[in-house]
């Protein structure tokens, strides 16, 4: 009776698993780029555009034009440790160990903290905010200074801001600061004021590789979706269920 019984009960886990999961597993069989996107949880309004970037890791060679045209465009503090976009060089050593290095945000470009002959890759990982469509620092805030346009992008009304960092706090991906001037929290915004006029974010306007893109996740044909359509995409911490609306291509297993 004991091995009967617990073939029983495996196949009721599995069961039941796949009747929680089945609408997951099959979407991302069958439909891998809706796969890529569930996670975000579209919203209803089929008629907004619902913005999402893309960057290809492959691409990206650590040049720092991007951090430095984000604090020009939007007047970031200049001190190396204010940032709304930076560029972390990820090092893999022969022993397994990580260095994970962003001298003032990639600005004025990488060394090696190691010896050539003891790297085992290098690479470099731009970071911005994520815009997450669940996104925690919205939930926290508890004056609603913090909230998500009906295109997806998240923003921060300073005139209401208290400065009580608790979106600090629960943005899982550092990209939140408290700007030492005004006293309120600074992020990413996309450039709102630019893609609002048509124009691109600062960012994505002086990458000379193409590393980066943003778009419209409602634009089938449009090439941020051909983007996650034709590469193996990846959020970064995608257990905390986030939403998160910005895709990595050749996302590494070391990179957090």
């Amino acid at each position: 009776m004991g091995p009967q019984k617990s073939g029983q009960s495996r196949r009721k886990f599995l069961t039941a698993a796949f009747t929680v999961g089945g609408g997951v597993l099959a979407t991302t069989l069958l439909k891998p780029f809706n796969g890529v996107v569930f996670a975000a949880n579209e919203p209803a309004d089929p008629n907004e555009i619902w913005y999402g970037i893309g960057i290809d890791i492959k691409k990206c060679i650590g040049c720092g034009r991007c951090a430095n045209a984000c604090k020009l465009e939007n007047h970031v503090p200049k001190e190396p440790f204010f940032f709304r976009t930076w560029v972390e060089q990820y090092t893999i050593k022969n022993d397994g160990s990580i260095n994970v290095e962003s001298p003032n945000g990639g600005i004025d470009g990488f060394t090696h903290s190691a010896a050539e002959e003891d790297i085992f890759k290098n690479f470099f990982v731009p970071k911005m905010c994520n815009h997450c469509y669940k996104s925690p620092c919205v939930q926290v805030c508890p004056v609603g200074a913090t909230y998500e346009s009906p295109e997806g992008v998240v923003l921060v009304d300073d005139k209401y801001c208290i400065g009580c960092r608790y979106c600090i706090q629960a943005c899982p991906y550092g990209c939140r600061y408290i700007h030492p001037e005004k006293k309120v929290v600074d992020k990413c915004t996309l450039c709102y004021h630019r893609i609002t006029k048509g124009l691109s974010p600062a960012c994505i306007e002086v990458c000379p590789t193409g590393a980066r893109m943003y778009g419209n996740l409602r634009d089938k044909e449009g090439p941020l979706v051909k983007f996650l359509k034709d590469h193996n995409c990846q959020v970064l911490k995608p257990h905390l269920n986030t939403g998160s609306k910005l895709f990595y291509n050749d996302l590494s297993a070391e990179v957090r």
